[in-house]
């Protein structure tokens, strides 16, 4: 699976959404990214990619584009 699929089915897991929605996702922007839905996304997102995120990282992943900027500091290219 690449980047691309772990990091989409993350998203898709953890909020139930269909991969045409992730474009333009934001925090908040669905009831079902809330804070907790948030720290279930990061769960997905830390074990997908064998990565531990920083507290810092975890406050400003805001949106799916944030995302992906925030995983290349990790050395995760989406």
């Amino acid at each position: 699976m690449s980047n691309l699929e772990i990091y989409n089915n993350a998203f898709k897991e953890a909020f139930g959404v269909e991969e045409g929605a992730l474009a333009g996702l934001e925090y908040q922007a669905i009831p079902e990214w809330d804070s907790v839905g948030h720290m279930n996304l990061v769960a997905a997102l830390e074990d997908g990619f064998d990565i531990m995120m920083e507290t810092d990282d975890i406050i400003d992943f805001s949106s799916y584009e944030k995302g992906k900027e925030i995983l290349a500091k990790y050395e995760v290219t989406v």
